[in-house]
């Protein structure tokens, strides 16, 4: 059963590679970042590992994810000094920022796509003994060769969207056997977890031996909330950014909300002139998207790009597009006001925590139905705002520039409720250290 449903993915793959050819050509002829890592993705030629050693795998497939874990892979490798931890991802953001991030001490490739072959190859050349997936990678074959290799296999932060659940319950034939063959679930919430235990077809009564457990969010645990952390500092530095300054920055945008940003910001700066605008789109191939909003808009306005060190011969501009990958969660350091995007169009939100964690007064739109549980808990503590819309975003930005006390006491409650939801790392590590043999069992088998 198990090679038939291997062959059936393998086709289906196929073919949705063939319709989608002209398009990957296209893609890999003007842009850089899809002609890396075919090697690796297609016939699954990673880098062979160490037998000797216990070994995690740990899929990060973007930047977000890349970000996520390293709270997780810090704590992984402290306490297991033995083990090596080698980290996945699909983007070729995700790999460059990995790269920067572990690459000294971690080996760092691309995932293979869930052709079996691919997977299977590269399940030997790095013979993991704990294959660990972040939030939602449900690839049948790569969790299927795990465990026909003998892995542990494990999803943390786990979570599913409304749109999710209901997309895998249509074919909760196929994803109810891919998640009964994953050891560890860690969900980020309880419903979360009940509804990975639904797909598993287990009772909501499952009891202690049950693979799904809620550990929290990992997002909590990754967030700084030291506005004088390096890079942060390092940053406000290099524009110039004053104490007599006020900081808005909007977040993990998507179209039309830097063009919303802009003219809001465009009205409020005259009568605010201490009003900054930084604004940080979600996907990198939207920077020059947004610098022509910027141009259109009128605006002094810089790329972060263009500036590797402070000017003495310019003075800041009052408007900052951050065309850079990975530097989000720094610059939410340097912010007084926050809008949070994806939330006036059909992503349904970002993460809202960094923000908070720094003590920003955070607002998002309406659309954040990928983070309820965590929107619903910052507003049940009165830790952030909802704006409707463009009216509603440049009432909560003006009150916020008129009402500097109402700011702070926003700013503090959702750094406080942060506070309060942290450790979620620690719970999860200690759950994959049980899926790891111990040191003494290594002793044991090396004699």
């Amino acid at each position: 059963m198990r090679r038939l449903e291997s062959y059936l993915l393998n086709t289906l793959y196929a073919v949705v590679a063939i319709l989608c050819t002209p398009l990957l050509l296209w893609a890999a002829a003007t842009k850089g970042k899809y002609r890396e890592g075919w090697m690796a993705k297609l016939l699954g030629q990673v880098p062979q590992c160490d037998a000797s050693r216990p070994r995690a795998w740990i899929h990060a497939v973007s930047v977000g994810e890349v970000n996520l874990l390293a709270t997780t892979i810090g704590e992984l490798a402290n306490r297991r000094p033995d083990l090596e931890v080698v980290i996945s991802t699909t983007t070729k953001t995700g790999f460059d920022l990995a790269n920067r991030k572990y690459g000294a001490d971690h080996t760092v490739f691309y995932c293979p796509l869930d052709f079996s072959w691919a997977v299977r190859r590269a399940m030997r050349r790095v013979n993991p003994t704990l294959l660990v997936l972040a939030e939602l990678e449900l690839w049948p074959n790569l969790i299927a060769a795990a465990q026909q290799h003998g892995a542990q296999v494990a999803i943390i932060n786990g979570r599913l969207s409304d749109n999710s659940y209901r997309g895998y319950s249509r074919i909760g034939w196929l994803v109810g056997r891919v998640l009964r063959q994953v050891d560890l679930i860690a969900a980020q919430d309880g419903t979360t977890a009940d509804r990975f235990r639904q797909l598993r077809n287990r009772a909501k009564a499952e009891h202690q031996s049950d693979a799904v457990v809620v550990t929290g969010s990992l997002k909590y645990d990754g967030a700084s909330t030291d506005r004088t952390n390096s890079r942060t500092t390092a940053l406000r530095e290099l524009f110039g950014l004053t104490d007599q300054d006020i900081v808005w920055l909007v977040g993990s945008t998507q179209a039309p909300e830097e063009q919303l940003a802009t003219e809001i910001f465009s009205r409020l700066h005259d009568r605010y002139p201490e009003l900054k605008l930084v604004v940080v789109p979600r996907h990198p191939e939207r920077f020059d998207e947004v610098a022509a909003v910027l141009d259109a808009s009128g605006l002094d306005w810089q790329r972060r790009s263009e500036r590797s060190e402070p000017s003495a011969h310019r003075s800041p501009s009052p408007a900052l597009l951050v065309d850079t990958v990975g530097e989000l969660g720094a610059w939410w350091g340097t912010a007084d006001i926050g809008f949070v995007g994806g939330s006036f169009g059909d992503r349904g939100g970002q993460n809202m925590i960094e923000p908070a964690a720094y003590g920003v007064a955070t607002c998002f739109g309406p659309n954040t139905w990928n983070f309820r549980d965590i929107v619903a808990a910052l507003l049940a503590a009165d830790a952030a705002q909802v704006v409707a819309d463009r009216a509603e975003l440049e009432r909560f930005v003006e009150r916020c520039l008129t009402d500097r006390q109402f700011a702070h006491d926003l700013g503090a409650r959702a750094q406080a409720f942060v506070t309060t939801q942290l450790g979620a790392t620690s719970r999860t590590v200690d759950l994959l250290e049980r899926l790891l043999p111990t040191a003494a069992d290594q002793t044991q088998a090396a004699a």
